[in-house]
């Protein structure tokens, strides 16, 4: 069966429950039901693997095996009483320390605020039978779990709200490909979502510095780090981590990054990739976290400061920021003014409209840096639509062959980029520019002449631009005012 037929049949079978209001919900209870289907398949690979030495992580009657393998398995009422007065509360109050038994502490984790929303027993039983259609299992088919996202994210058409939606595969691909994490490096997503980013980085490392060392695959388990607020994107990250083969990832935190103060960060941390939330604000009290000069309560924000302060020395960071972070004033600027210093920010991909449609329309852009050498030049990479594409749909998203021109273009940071050249897509500004600029990063490029635009996500932040430029001005002719109508005393200082 494929993917998109298997998720429609679910969904329509779901719709029949009065328990399901809604696609959230829908995604919701068949997260919790893939997560245990994955967890089982896993189960089954390392009790061949262990023998007699296996121990079950939780109880054997809670495994999928146990009660929803068989087709003919229990349904009905009887099923419902079992998911409701067993299942779920055993799972929720497991006794699992994550040093003695981490892969039972990995499942009370995953439903520690999971719901089942069904109220029709004999519906769940027909939702499971047809999971049991599609088998993980199978190494080759593992890419599976990601055309299951993205085909149940087709239908969450409300995704984008607070910047919260699926970054697209070619845009992943491309920041793995370029910032090339390397076997033993520690590799973070702070707000890793479903884990597209740290999934593309484990391919990556397992592809290119594994080499069928089973040593090797250990440490590459052990690299991988991610935290995510909400719980369904951390149920699906952390079965997404299961079908790549990390066994125990209790490594995908389910929390707020912010959460702590920056200064009781005592991890480094190798390679940073990331497209954290932005457009939305953090609640009450997460602000204090950080230095009053550099309080805000804007996530993506927050969220530059916490990656610049993590950071390896030469360790590296991509991230992806939207338009008001590159021009935005005020304490947005002294993070500028932090990055530029900390860190060398060598590059500034500037993407084209409508890479994330139709979740959002906000214009973006990824930024490259390394910690430990100031900034002295930035390189722009203008990234051009495709020949004969106006913007990106549902139907025709980014792809990552889009990338190939930047990959040939991009060399080697060891050497200082020396092999870069200025062409029509790409433009280097020194950092004596920017400051002067005072440290307005949206620099259009100077190859291509004024384009006028009719998208209104431009035009309104073309409109607050303007409008903070206007403010900035009249505090200054404010101060200018106040100081000359200020009454001086004899030796001509302002009283």
């Amino acid at each position: 069966m494929s993917i998109s037929s298997a998720i429609k049949s679910i969904q329509d079978v779901m719709r029949k429950d009065a328990g399901v209001d809604g696609d959230a919900q829908r995604l919701g209870q068949m997260s919790w039901l893939l997560f245990l289907k994955v967890f089982d398949a896993q189960e089954e690979d390392l009790e061949l693997e262990h023998g007699d030495s296996y121990r079950e992580p939780i109880p054997a009657e809670f495994l999928w095996r146990s009660w929803a393998a068989k087709s003919q398995g229990i349904t009905g009422e009887e099923l419902l009483d079992f998911v409701n007065d067993e299942l779920f509360p055993q799972l929720k109050n497991l006794t699992a320390p994550i040093d003695k038994n981490p892969r039972g502490y990995v499942v009370k984790e995953a439903f520690s605020d999971a719901f089942n929303y069904m109220k029709n027993g004999t519906l769940l039983r027909q939702v499971i039978n047809k999971l049991n259609e599609i088998d993980f299992t199978d190494s080759t088919e593992r890419h599976l779990f990601g055309d299951l996202y993205e085909q149940i994210l087709k239908d969450l058409q409300s995704a984008g709200n607070a910047g919260e939606f699926y970054t697209p595969r070619a845009i992943t691909k491309f920041i793995v490909a370029v910032t090339d994490p390397k076997l033993g490096e520690s590799i973070m997503d702070p707000a890793c979502g479903t884990g597209g980013f740290l999934a593309c980085a484990f391919d990556h490392v397992k592809t290119n510095y594994v080499k069928g060392s089973v040593e090797a695959h250990k440490t590459l388990q052990q690299q991988i780090f991610g935290v995510e607020k909400k719980q369904l994107p951390h149920l699906l990250c952390t079965t997404n981590m299961m079908l790549h083969g990390i066994e125990v990832p209790v490594q995908i935190k389910h929390g707020n990054t912010l959460n702590k103060p920056i200064s009781s960060w005592d991890d480094q941390v190798d390679v940073i990739i990331t497209n954290p939330p932005f457009g939305g604000t953090e609640e009450d009290g997460i602000e204090k976290n950080f230095p009053s000069e550099m309080q805000t309560r804007e996530t993506a924000d927050l969220f530059l400061q916490l990656i610049i302060e993590v950071l390896a020395t030469n360790g590296r960071a991509a991230v992806v920021l939207p338009d008001g972070t590159l021009f935005g004033e005020g304490v947005k600027t002294k993070i500028k003014k932090l990055l530029t210093e900390e860190c060398n920010l060598h590059t500034i991909v500037r993407l084209p409209n409508g890479v994330f449609n139709p979740y959002t329309g906000i214009k973006t852009n990824i930024l490259f840096f390394t910690k430990g050498q100031p900034t002295k030049d930035v390189w722009f990479y203008e990234h051009p639509y495709p020949a004969g594409v106006k913007n990106y749909n549902k139907t025709k998203p980014m792809k990552f062959e889009e990338f190939t021109t930047e990959l040939s273009w991009w060399g080697n940071e060891s050497d200082g980029f020396a092999s870069r050249v200025e062409n029509e897509q790409a433009w280097k500004v020194s950092i004596d520019d920017i400051i002067a600029r005072n440290y307005n990063l949206d620099i259009k490029n100077p190859h291509v002449g004024d384009v006028v635009s009719h998208d209104p996500q431009e035009l309104l932040q073309d409109y607050a631009k303007q409008q903070a430029d206007i403010q900035a001005l009249r505090d200054q002719l404010k101060g200018i005012l106040i100081a000359a109508l200020s009454p001086k005393d004899s030796a001509g200082e302002a009283k």
